[in-house]
């Protein structure tokens, strides 16, 4: 005979769902912004070109990389998110 399968509390699945719509959203916004900043960054001042546009991506890159860090700092050290409780 099989074990029962164990499945969550339905209030943990609402939580993580949260948490996870709260992260999401955050990545997204924060990765607009880079690639914003990045584009701004090193286009504006240039002809852009493909090879602009790869520096765009590594500006993008480095930003995220240095987002990621930040979050770090914060109380939650298992995650790269600044959102409270991800």
């Amino acid at each position: 005979m099989t074990s029962p399968v164990s499945l969550p509390s339905a209030e943990t699945v609402l939580k993580t769902g949260k948490t996870f719509a709260r992260d999401l959203l955050e990545r997204v916004l924060s990765t607009f912004l880079q690639a914003f900043v990045g584009v701004v960054v090193v286009t504006t001042p240039l002809d852009a070109s493909m090879w602009y546009a790869a520096g765009v991506g590594g500006v993008g890159a480095v930003l995220a990389f240095g987002k990621g860090l930040l979050a770090r700092l914060s109380d939650v050290k298992n995650s790269a998110s600044l959102a409270k409780g991800v």
